[in-house]
């Protein structure tokens, strides 16, 4: 069974999907739940997730430690690899992760993978940031969560 269970922080209501035993999913406030086919549940890993959500908007948590599952193709997943080694209140280029993943020259498509990233914040995708500072896109064009997101953990970047 597939179950749900939401948490409110400071950017808003977000809401995390898991299978019992791993996250598959975290949703950003302004996602569209109705297709989501499951219904709310008390899992154990759900309520870690909560807590460990909570604690990284208090600033009392710069890592999450959660089982998920994650899925994709070979470069996705070295993307996403390279995202979990961002420490906290750090970024890095799209251009660098492209260098980490293995294919230097695929910066587009770290964006790609960042934008099919199923667990924002746990693989913090929002710590990916333009060669000079800039936000760019953040699942899809949220860069205003982006920059919350950066600001909570007091991460340099150029605002517009």
């Amino acid at each position: 069974m597939i179950g749900f269970a939401q948490v409110y922080t400071s950017i808003g209501k977000i809401t995390i999907v898991s299978d019992g035993t791993d996250i598959l999913e975290v949703l950003l406030p302004g996602s569209d739940l109705s297709r989501l086919p499951c219904e709310e549940a008390d899992f154990p890993v759900l309520e870690k997730a909560k807590t460990q959500m909570k604690e990284y908007f208090e600033g009392r948590r710069t890592e999450f430690d959660l089982p998920f599952k994650s899925e994709g193709t070979p470069f996705q997943m070295r993307v996403w690899e390279a995202l979990k080694l961002i420490p906290y209140g750090s970024s890095l280029s799209y251009s660098e992760i492209a260098e980490k993943a293995g294919s230097p020259k695929a910066v587009r498509a770290v964006g790609q993978a960042n934008k099919n990233n199923k667990l924002p914040i746990i693989v913090p995708c929002h710590r990916v940031i333009g060669k000079n500072k800039s936000l760019t896109g953040y699942a899809g064009s949220k860069t205003d969560l982006k920059a919350a997101l950066l600001e909570l953990e007091k991460t340099e970047y150029k605002k517009a």
